[in-house]
């Protein structure tokens, strides 16, 4: 199969058939935390507050601040959107409902000093376990427009050129000869096509999966000053990719390309962090991540069906399994927070993370097309999170803004995402109770095939809410 040219590369979803790219790197890598309904709220910004059980996946050091043992769950129900709208063409919006669980984890406060109670010392150690959801990829889109000059055959006739029948490639050629779409001229290493001029382009796309994290955290309270952390990451990702593309031409000629992916994967990181609080008010945080080491695995099936004036066919590739690596990017994280009294609070995170660094391996295969592209398309991301808190007894109140910078060096294909969030909580003594939306939107250039061949892209809006509810009980 041809490689994917750097042009297509630009954007966040391709038409894969059966080769790791770039896109995987970058989907693997990019993170948008989820954790509890209380860091939802606050757009994600704790690296500098702790004591809640999302801070472990974000800086572990945040477990020093516990004061006691606690159990959370945090069930939700997330709506991912997609605004299509290719060639002028009226628009089309499709969307997916998910329930999933944000987290759920136990921190374990086993070590409580009384003889440095009034001094110096370590005044706390906790042991913290549970999941916390990374990113959520369930969404549905629809798109559907006319093309003039551009077709899929095109692309498959210029893949097919200079091979023989026998010699096509199982995932893609070898099914269009099958299905009358690619007929040999001459010298059986040139073909032709029944589809021609205008064409309308249709396709569906429904996708599945989460990443998620399992976090094993060991950290502490030095003097009620000084908190350190680590924890050791063990994140799996499932992701799944159903598609349906249709063309039909103007002399009723049509087919269809179904395209099944499903990938799997567990890796391992490590996180270290640190928080420093030199009064009562001010508490500066600092975390490092190391790169996720992912061993995944992807399989998948195509099936083409015509439609021609031969009659109808149909043909179906092998099931293509692939294993590989892939090495996530380093991530920096420096917070500060300000507590005002009992009155609330106000904390922001900054996250610098160098997506060009991440890389595709496996044994006895060559990536280094893929990597190139990785170095020469993606770049470093600035990232902010901004929280703010008040507490209104018997609740609190909530609001976070959060900024993902748009991971590509081209500022023609801006991929930034903004998330908006507000909850409300409760508490009393021995459990709490806390509720967050969220809200994101993102855009991205979208294409059907290799835009080489005069493909114009597909102009995508993609919206997400998460409705989140954290029960709490602490011991």
């Amino acid at each position: 199969m041809k490689k994917i040219t750097l042009i297509i590369i630009l954007t966040l979803s391709l038409f894969k058939v059966n080769a790791q790219n770039e896109i995987d790197a970058l989907r693997y890598s990019q993170n948008f935390n989820v954790g509890t309904a209380r860091f939802n709220a606050m757009g994600g910004a704790f690296g500098a507050l702790g004591a809640d059980f999302s801070t472990l996946s974000i800086n572990p050091a945040g477990i020093g601040l516990y004061k006691g043992s606690e159990f959370t769950i945090t069930p939700s129900l997330s709506v991912g959107g997609t605004n299509s709208t290719y060639n002028n063409s009226p628009s089309y919006y499709d969307n997916k409902y998910n329930f999933s669980l944000g987290n759920v984890g136990i921190v374990y406060d086993f070590y409580k000093s009384g003889k440095y109670a009034e001094g110096n010392g370590w005044k706390d150690v906790q042991f913290g376990f549970g999941i916390n959801r990374l990113n959520d990829y369930n969404n549905n889109m629809t798109i559907q427009g006319s093309s003039s000059n551009s077709s899929m055959m095109t692309e498959y006739l210029d893949y097919a050129k200079g091979y023989k029948p026998t010699d096509l490639n199982d995932f893609d050629t070898k099914l269009a000869y099958k299905t009358f779409l690619l007929n040999p001229i001459g010298d059986s290493t040139q073909y032709m096509t029944p589809i021609k001029g205008t064409v309308i382009q249709r396709k569906t796309s429904t996708f599945s999966g989460s990443a998620n994290e399992f976090a094993f955290t060991l950290g502490g309270n030095y003097s009620n000053k000084i908190y350190i952390g680590a924890t050791i990451g063990v994140p799996f990702v499932k992701y799944n990719e159903q598609s349906l593309y249709t063309e039909k031409d103007s002399l009723h000629n049509s087919f269809s390309v179904s395209d099944n992916l499903n990938t799997t994967g567990t890796g391992v990181n490590v996180k270290l962090g640190i928080i420093y609080r030199p009064n009562d008010m001010v508490r500066i945080g600092f975390s490092f991540h190391s790169p996720t080491f992912y061993s995944m695995q992807d399989q998948w099936t195509r099936r083409i069906d015509s439609q021609v004036d031969s009659g109808s066919f149909t043909a179906e590739s092998p099931q293509g399994v692939n294993n590989y690596q892939i090495t996530t990017p380093m991530h920096f994280i420096g917070s500060i927070a300000f507590i005002i009294g009992q009155y609330g609070l106000i904390s922001a995170d900054y996250e610098f993370i160098d997506y060009s660094s991440a890389r595709i391996r496996a044994d006895g295969e060559d990536f280094f097309n893929q990597n190139q592209n990785i170095q020469n398309n993606y770049t470093s991301t600035n990232n902010i999170r901004i929280g703010t808190e008040w507490r209104l007894n018997p609740i609190t109140l909530r609001a976070g803004y959060a900024y993902y910078q748009s991971p590509f060096k081209t500022t023609a294909n801006d991929a930034s995402r903004n998330i908006f969030s507000l909850g409300i909580g409760f508490k009393e003594k021995g459990y709490f109770l806390d509720f967050s939306y969220s809200y994101s939107i993102q855009k991205e250039d979208y294409y059907f095939y290799d835009p080489a061949y005069n493909l114009n892209p597909v102009k995508n809006t993609l919206t997400g809410s998460n409705i989140m509810m954290t029960l709490g009980f602490k011991y």
